[in-house]
């Protein structure tokens, strides 16, 4: 009989227990050379009883290896091998410095040891205390999942505290898979509530239940295959599943690195213990949970605090100085986070920047800006509430003046979070931010393939100012874009923003669809298969066709009146000023037209959604040209900065002489337009006139506001030790 796959809940919870037993699964043979998938197991508290039930429970033949990581007395000798050994009829042996890892076999640590996985073996080291304490099962499902990637597995038992956390998020973002143990049925449910919590867990178990998903697992094509066999070439299949993605959330997968979209495709499938593409593609269809579970699994949010601590140094040393020269108080130090997941990484770099700023003399104000395309994340970082496991990456002192202690764990205060504006954005769909001094970008361009990342790079480079930096992962580079970035710090991937020499401007896409069309790959280029299109399809491309022929040009332009987007041939209506390029509209437009433009924008700004200008009279580019323009107003319910369409319209200018007869009324028109012209620069000016005197109310607001927050924190530093100036100040 064919089982029915458990569902996640909408936030991509974990699979929970079920009343409906698994039927023993077949043994699987064991592979030889040490390279078997392998289950890491940790406890602490109450591990002795958790690890003997879970053996119990476990058939002789697996074809797995089980790796147990327990917290010992690091002072007295284990007897746990032995005792174990009682409950399995595996060979349980207490772990040697550079032992071959074998399929059904038990290896169980010694005390006062490290353990982690080398290629084949086991390796021991000296007993590490970190800053969270000492974290042996952290240690451990790290280098598993560093060494086995979807052969990794990893259980964490009961015990007290946090670890295992960390370590079963390394092993899910490797590909491999997650257990904890129902809390219910834990002595001490300490360490499985804090992996559950966190939405690293796969499944949520009795121990009787997690032996019959391994015995499962241990048999499962995915777990036992190389991770190069996963087969990565788009089918039909995996175009619906595409289809089913960008229909649910607005992001297409069609340019991310193929090799790990469809690792992680096939990991659901394991999870989902459904066998075929096809079935599962029914899962899809009636179960949105399992969309945005496979939405979340795809866009791995691994990240924690001060990741990398080397490129933190580095940016202490050659950038945060470089960006404090010439620059003054008012001018803020602004900073882009694209992929930022759950926020760490942008509140890392405003804690560091405070830091490096607490000493100076000047008060430079300071902006960070963390984007990501799950709105899920977004909201995690928005709340800046982690558990302790941030204890192994935050220092002592760190967490004193930044962080404020809770039940949860640990928030990041006030004064930080004030600092940090988080978005839901998609990098490579929607506009950049702009006039930026840095942006730190780091590990998302590998899980693109080179088409987008080709696309991304110019966007980075435009978005910052001169002599800004960019900062990639130790995996990433700029690539071709030698002539737009030059390294700055090779090892820590800091490069320095060039200027462009005079030369054109490379292709930069801005507000538009990034999906591949000519520059990607031939597979994802062929026509797919006909009963692929569904009748929305075809819409869609009725309009497009439509939309190409028939519609007006224009422009989309934000709030600050760049230009993020040319739609249909605008040539006739622009006219760059020479000397530096910009997108700005007023140095792209004729002054003949941008009168026109500014009021109607100040109209659509101010009142409706829209305005209208009929039947202008210009001469543009030598030519008398009669056109209507208008001004759309788009307010998006996420984004902050407002936009604006503009649509130019063109009346065709009557060839044949006027009579004489008709001349005077031809004077009379054009004496009404001379006083229509009037009438719409004096509204421009007292609009400019009363915008102006609604600045100084705000400055004056502002000031009043800035003069009371000054009186406030000069009392907060005088009971503050040390004081936390640029924390609450900014």
């Amino acid at each position: 009989m064919k089982r029915s796959p458990r569902r996640p809940s909408p936030k991509n919870a974990p699979v929970v227990a079920s009343a409906v037993e698994l039927p023993s699964p077949p043994p699987a043979a064991g592979q030889p050379g040490g390279f078997c998938p392998v289950v890491g197991v940790g406890a602490s508290a109450g591990g002795l009883e958790a690890f003997a039930e879970l053996l119990r429970h476990l058939p002789k033949r697996t074809g797995l290896a089980f790796a147990l990581v327990q917290h010992l007395d690091p002072k007295r000798e284990s007897h746990l091998s032995d005792i174990l050994s009682r409950s399995t009829e595996m060979s349980v042996v207490e772990v040697k410095d550079g032992i071959q890892l074998e399929p059904d076999h038990v290896y169980v640590i010694p005390p006062n040891a490290s353990m982690s996985v080398f290629d084949g073996t086991l390796k021991l080291g000296a007993r590490e205390e970190g800053r969270g304490g000492h974290l042996p099962i952290d240690h451990f499902f790290e280098s598993l999942a560093a060494h086995r990637g979807n052969k990794a597995i990893g259980v964490v038992l009961s015990g007290n505290a946090s670890d295992g956390t960390l370590g079963l998020k390394a092993i899910k973002a490797a590909g491999g898979i997650a257990f904890a143990q129902e809390e219910a049925s834990a002595k001490f449910p300490g360490m499985p509530r804090s992996a559950i919590n966190a939405g690293v867990v796969d499944y949520v178990l009795p121990l009787e239940k997690i032996a019959g998903e391994l015995a499962r697992l241990g048999g499962a094509p995915y777990v036992r295959a190389a991770a190069d066999e996963i087969e990565a070439r788009p089918g039909d299949g995996v175009r619906k599943v595409f289809k089913m993605l960008h229909t649910a959330t607005g992001v297409d997968f069609a340019s991310y690195r193929q090799t790990t979209i469809q690792r992680r495709i096939q990991r659901r499938l394991t999870v989902q213990r459904v066998e075929a593409l096809e079935e599962y593609l029914k899962l899809l269809e009636k179960d949105p949970a399992e969309v945005q579970a496979l939405f979340h699994d795809i866009l791995i949010h691994v990240t924690n605090f001060f990741r990398e601590p080397e490129s933190f140094a580095a940016l202490d040393a050659q950038v945060f100085p470089e960006l404090l020269k010439n620059r003054s108080s008012d001018e803020p130090i602004r900073i882009w986070v694209p992929g930022c997941s759950t926020g760490e990484e942008a509140y890392s770099l405003a804690i560091r920047l405070v830091e490096f700023l607490a000493d100076k003399p000047k008060r430079i104000p300071i902006q960070v800006f963390g984007t990501d395309v799950s709105e899920h994340v977004i909201e995690v970082a928005r709340r800046g509430i982690y558990d302790a496991t941030i204890e192994a990456n935050v220092s002592p002192e760190q967490l004193r003046r930044f962080f404020i202690k809770t039940d949860r764990g640990y928030q990041v205060n006030k004064g930080i979070r004030e600092l940090c504006v988080f978005a839901r954005q998609n990098v490579v769909k929607d506009p950049p931010f702009s006039k930026l001094d840095l942006i730190s970008c780091r590990n998302v361009l590998i899980y693109f393939e080179p088409v987008l990342q080709k696309k991304l790079i110019p966007v980075f480079h435009y978005a910052l100012k001169p002599l800004g930096y960019l900062l990639l992962g130790t995996a990433e580079t700029v690539g071709s874009f030698g002539d737009l970035f030059t390294p700055l710090d090779a090892k820590s991937k800091i490069f320095l923003k060039r200027a462009n020499g005079g030369g054109p401007l490379p292709h930069l896409s801005l507000g538009g669809d990034f999906s591949p069309v000519h520059d990607e790959p031939r597979d994802l280029r062929e026509k797919p298969a006909p009963e692929v299109w569904s009748r929305l399809d075809i819409l869609k491309e009725a309009d497009r066709l439509v939309t190409a022929r028939y519609c007006p040009p224009g422009l989309v332009i934000n709030d600050e009146m760049e230009i993020i987007q040319f739609r249909g041939e605008v040539s006739p209506y622009l006219n760059p000023d020479s000397g530096e390029a910009s997108l700005n509209l007023f140095k792209m437009t004729p002054p003949a037209l941008a009168g026109e433009l500014r009021n109607a924008i100040t109209t659509a700004r101010k009142g409706g959604a829209q305005a209208r200008k009929h039947t202008l009279h210009l001469e543009l580019r030598g030519k008398p040209r009669e056109i209507s323009l208008e001004v759309l107003r788009i307010d998006p319910p996420v984004v902050k900065e407002r936009a604006f369409v503009i649509i130019f319209e063109e009346t065709p200018l009557a060839a044949a002489p006027v009579p004489k007869s008709k001349g005077k009324h031809r004077e009379n028109a054009r004496h009404q337009r001379l006083i229509e012209e009037l009438a719409a620069a004096r509204e421009h000016l007292q609009t400019l006139s009363e915008e102006h005197e609604a600045t100084n109310e705000e400055l004056r607001s502002a000031n009043e506001e800035i003069q009371s927050s000054t009186k406030n924190s000069r009392v907060l530093m005088k009971s503050s030790k040390p004081p936390r100036r640029n924390c609450i100040d900014q």
